[in-house]
């Protein structure tokens, strides 16, 4: 380990198969709700950075979407913008679920990575959830890898292990400058926060493809009268049947998405807020690179 007094700060890029709580673990590390997050695999489409302000160091985390095996010109763009991080952070944080343990999908991403020299520590996340039993063999099956510099157990849910990992990272980081103010723990548009809330609230409240087959754009932001914000919010789906369903009977779902994502919108901006939903058909967007662009902004 690399302990000094002088200033530390760096790039940690937190790296896993869909759905072992890469976003919940980022949220928690910022002590703020940045990045959406369900029990749904793939809900991260972007890459998505959090800053963590420390006495002496500043630790700049990158949330990734899961890696997998995928034919889908999406998830294809979504894994190879995780990957695109190997080579730009400092650390890698390796996180598995500690339920399931290391399953063929982790030793598909702990291959994607077998070429780049960047320190690796593995998160085993969910703890709480397991025995002592469970995670001691969970231990030993990971040492017997010699792919990690070092093991961190925590969970992200319960809040359990967070300072000790901060510790931990820093102390892998570069002596370096403050990247960022410490008003600030994102470089994520205001926009782009507002659209990710909408969309956890479909991921929560649709079903099977449909919550998967949305995106959403955020086309208007309009103060108006008695500080009232203004926003309007574009969903996009694939097929017409799945816009019907978005909608549902008499408009109900639009509502309750809209509800709950409102009252979400208000807590973080601090203003009241009138949220207008409209919902439209763009067929097959997903296998299309460009409307995924203009969508999304998913790198290429």
């Amino acid at each position: 380990m690399n302990l000094s007094a002088s200033f530390r700060s760096g790039y940690a890029s937190i790296i896993g198969r869909p759905n072992v709580g890469k976003s919940t673990l980022l949220n928690q590390l910022v002590a703020k709700k940045i990045a959406a997050t369900s029990n749904r695999p793939q809900t991260t489409r972007n890459k998505i950075t959090g800053v963590v302000h420390l006495s002496g160091a500043q630790i700049i985390l990158v949330d990734t979407p899961g890696i997998h095996a995928t034919s889908r010109t999406l998830n294809e763009m979504m894994v190879q913008n995780s990957l695109s991080t190997y080579g730009d952070v400092d650390l890698i944080l390796v996180l598995i679920d500690a339920v399931e343990g290391f399953m063929p999908e982790d030793e598909f991403v702990l291959k994607s990575m077998e070429n780049t020299s960047v320190p690796k520590i593995l998160v085993i996340n969910k703890i709480d959830l397991v025995d002592k039993t469970k995670l001691l063999a969970l231990f030993a099956e990971a040492n017997n890898k010699s792919f990690f510099k070092e093991i961190m157990p925590v969970s992200a849910l319960k809040n359990d292990g967070m300072d000790l990992l901060k510790n931990l990272i820093v102390s892998y980081l570069p002596e370096g400058p403050e990247y960022f103010p410490k008003d600030m723990i994102t470089d994520c548009t205001e926009t782009f926060l507002l659209e990710e809330i909408i969309r956890e609230k479909i991921l929560s409240l649709t079903r099977f493809e449909v919550p998967h087959s949305v995106a959403v754009i955020v086309e208007n932001l309009e103060e108006q009268i008695k500080g009232v914000l203004k926003i309007d919010a574009t969903l996009y789906t694939e097929k017409a049947s799945q816009k019907k369903i978005i909608i549902g009977q008499g408009g109900s779902m639009l509502k309750s998405i809209g509800r709950i994502a409102r009252i979400e919108i208000e807590k973080l901006l601090g203003v009241k807020v009138y949220l207008k939903l409209f919902v439209k058909v763009k067929p097959n967007w997903r296998d299309r690179k460009q409307t995924i662009k203009e969508l999304i902004y998913v790198d290429d």
